[in-house]
């Protein structure tokens, strides 16, 4: 995926930062999930249009002498911040792929939450990658950077990048999608604890073997021809996710966020990604806040956020 921004565009150079650096990052919904076969690779061979939305994690990076993390809000107490942290592995990646001491002192403000089919830690690895970049001046392109985050997992070059795009192999390969500018609403429905996105696919993968599980929507050239439209009506009409009935069939009371989500005047409801999260399609901004509303009086899950997109992906700033 090749876009126009070099280092100079952030708030850094090629010296590195003298003071903290400070990145904002989204979190993602899949607007299309369409999930094929196991690859050889143990992965599924993916169709998928990405979209970055405005609920975002913030990550600062300061000068230091080892690479230590620290955090704050969503999943404190929960996550750890070893060395199994994706923070930690893409600081180190980058650190490697750039041939520089990984040496940061990083903190994290966490609102997406984990587990919940919003791609939280790949947002934050993503937001590391960006970070360390402009803190040690390594100078890198969006396309390198994009490069260290394939090696980190599927969705975290998509959130380098951010906006709307195709995402295809396992989701890693990545490509904008070219519509004119539109803002879209929606209503995130954020559950009390997370789904793990292997179980989900394993969950999947038994539906199929036994012939529970609806055909897989392959192409996503409907949702991208509903895109085009500008229409929130036609792109709720084409909104799927091949990995939804897996989530509820985890996680049954999610049927009911969904019905919810319906009652609330949603244009569309879907589980995002591998779940739990539910978005749900408004008209406009103040649609969405109404929904929000009704389905926090209706009382079926943690919490309930409005976000629009497209948003840009990892920035400094």
């Amino acid at each position: 995926m090749t876009e126009a921004w070099r280092p100079e565009d952030d708030e850094t150079s090629r010296r590195g930062a003298t003071g903290p650096v400070k990145v904002h990052v989204p979190a993602k919904i899949n607007l299309h999930l369409g999930v094929g076969p196991l690859r050889a690779d143990g992965y599924h061979e993916l169709n998928t249009v990405y979209h970055a939305i405005s609920i975002q994690d913030e990550l600062t990076a300061r000068r230091g002498d080892t690479l230590t993390l620290t955090m704050e809000g969503e999943g404190t107490g929960v996550l750890a911040l070893d060395e199994t942290n994706l923070v930690i592995r893409a600081a180190r990646a980058l650190a490697a792929y750039a041939g520089v001491p990984a040496h940061a002192r990083l903190h994290l403000r966490k609102q997406i939450p984990l587990a919940g089919g919003l791609a939280g830690g790949s947002a934050d690895a993503a937001a590391a990658l960006v970070a360390c970049d402009a803190l040690w001046g390594t100078g890198l392109t969006r396309d390198e950077l994009a490069t260290v985050a394939a090696g980190l997992g599927s969705d975290v070059p998509f959130l380098v990048f951010g906006g709307t795009a195709l995402g295809t192999g396992r989701g890693e390969a990545v490509s904008p999608v070219l519509v004119r500018p539109t803002t879209w609403h929606w209503t995130v429905a954020i559950a009390d604890a997370g789904l793990a996105t292997p179980s989900v696919y394993a969950e999947l993968d038994r539906l199929r073997d036994a012939g529970a599980a609806p055909t897989p929507m392959g192409s996503p050239d409907r949702l991208l021809g509903a895109l085009r439209q500008r229409d929130p009506a036609v792109l709720g009409a084409a909104l799927g996710n091949d990995l939804e009935p897996a989530a509820v069939s985890l996680r049954p009371e999610l049927a009911r966020v969904l019905a919810a989500g319906r009652s609330a005047g949603a244009l569309a409801s879907i589980v995002s990604g591998s779940g739990p999260t539910c978005v749900f399609l408004a008209s406009d901004a103040g649609h969405a806040d109404r929904m929000a509303r009704d389905l926090t009086a209706a009382d079926v899950c943690r919490l309930v956020r409005t976000a629009h997109g497209p948003v840009a992906g990892a920035r400094v700033g």
